[in-house]
């Protein structure tokens, strides 16, 4: 049966339809988008439990070391993923390494949104700032992000802060250019102008018609920053420049084990597929979010 709600009925409005049919309705017009967020979840849950569902990632067993997944050694049957050349379990590290990418990913997001918000509204907004402040993102986006970040790592010091800090600052001027581009679209509507003949404070403008105006396709800018801070930190962990050695994390996994890919080809195989895999649900999702938040799309696939 469907819902009707005493709002709907003195608007006069249809009858709205039951949760289940809704979310059928999503997974059919967005499958790959419902995809990537159930995967995205999963790997969220294995990551937040993954001290209850894993050994220690730092208990060493040269035992046991070098061995393929489901072998059979003195100690009993080998973890699914295998070990490492110190007879680590490798689906502890693996599960444990993802804390770190993903806390690393939804830092370098929230942080690199909220401060290239602030700042893409200003710039936009404020004409004589314009100018100064999008040069000083041009001059940041000149250089290569990497080579930004691999510098302030060396410079500070390994630490997961550090490398947070390290791979926001590339990714600001990205977000700045998007909502500065935003703005100057919308800064010369005609209520805009009424908005400002009428006294309206400059905060209040920007929080009031500018800001609901950036937040769709801020939100879709925030996914693919996410996804590109995963592999960021993963290349300066394989590098050696990222996370410290002694914190598992996928890139230093896979660095670990690039001496021994011959014999052991899965030291890099299931860290690499969980990286990539994570990555590619963060930015189907994203595709997806884009799809159903822009009207033009979200109307020709009703």
């Amino acid at each position: 049966m469907t819902a009707i709600t005493e709002s709907d009925a003195a608007a006069g409005l249809p009858p709205r339809p039951p949760l289940s049919t809704r979310i059928l309705r999503l997974i059919r017009r967005h499958p790959t988008a419902v995809g990537g967020f159930v995967v995205l979840i999963i790997m969220s849950l294995l990551s937040i439990f993954a001290f209850w569902l894993t050994a220690d990632p730092l208990r060493i067993n040269p035992i046991v070391r070098l061995k393929a997944p489901g072998e059979v050694s003195p100690l009993g049957p080998i973890g699914p993923f295998g070990t490492d050349f110190l007879g680590r379990d490798l689906f502890a590290r693996v599960i444990h390494g993802g804390q770190i990418s993903l806390v690393v990913g939804l830092s370098v997001a929230a942080v690199a949104t909220i401060v290239g918000l602030t700042i893409g509204l200003i710039a936009g907004y404020i004409r004589w700032l314009d100018a100064i402040v999008m040069r000083i993102m041009d001059g940041l986006m000149a250089i290569p992000g990497i080579l930004v970040a691999i510098a302030l790592v060396a410079l500070a010091g390994a630490s997961i802060t550090n490398v947070i800090i390290a791979i926001t600052i590339p990714e600001v001027p990205r977000v700045v250019r998007l909502v500065r581009a935003v703005v100057l679209t919308i800064r010369e509507q005609p209520y805009i102008e009424a908005a400002v003949v009428s006294g309206v404070s400059l905060p209040r403008i920007m929080l009031k018609h500018l800001l609901p105006n950036a937040v769709a396709p801020l939100i879709v800018q925030a996914t693919y920053v996410f996804a590109s801070a995963v592999v960021f930190e993963a290349i300066l962990s394989f590098l050696g420049a990222g996370t410290p050695p002694e914190i598992p994390s996928w890139g230093n996994i896979m660095a670990e084990g690039r001496t021994y890919f011959q014999i052991a080809p899965w030291i890099i195989f299931f860290p690499g597929a969980f990286l990539a895999v994570t990555v590619l649900a963060v930015n189907v999702l994203g595709d997806g979010l884009r799809d159903s938040l822009d009207p033009r799309i979200a109307k020709r696939m009703r």
